[in-house]
């Protein structure tokens, strides 16, 4: 049988983690808020997740921290992170850092959708190997007009 998908969106925006939740469960995806990295700590030791939408930054920490704390897990967790202003070099960075993509925000319904299907084809992919998959799509060449250099 499989498991249920648990998507966090983990943002300090309200705005952001509402259209994000909005644009989920117009794909029939139910969501587990979280407004920082603590918060989402919290949920990823004790929730099935299957995938986070989160930004860059928070106050008490950014997305290297949700990183950590997702490495933790016995399934590797897709991190998607959202952000208004990051540069190539950033974008690079991040993607080495093992994040599953970057999206820009406001973010659009498209990328969000593609987001979940790449996600849901890795996890597929790992669950019929012995070995996770870590060769990701890239939503990049959709986003990559809208990051800055």
């Amino acid at each position: 049988m499989a498991r249920p998908w648990e998507i966090v969106v983990a943002s300090s925006d309200l705005e952001n983690r509402q259209r994000v939740t909005d644009m989920l469960a117009r794909q029939g995806l139910d969501t587990i808020l979280a407004s920082s990295v603590d918060h989402c700590q919290e949920i990823l030791n004790r929730r099935n997740i299957r995938l986070v939408f989160c930004d860059s930054q928070f106050s008490d920490g950014n997305y290297r921290d949700i990183l950590a704390a997702a490495a933790c897990s016995a399934k590797r967790i897709p991190i998607v992170v959202m952000s208004a202003h990051m540069t190539s070099a950033e974008y690079g960075h991040a993607k080495s850092c093992g994040v599953f993509d970057v999206i820009p925000t406001p973010v659009r319904p498209i990328l969000v959708e593609w987001m979940v299907v790449q996600a849901k084809r890795a996890d597929v992919n790992s669950d019929n190997t012995t070995q996770p998959s870590h060769n990701f799509s890239s939503a990049s060449a959709i986003a990559r007009g809208q990051l800055h250099k």
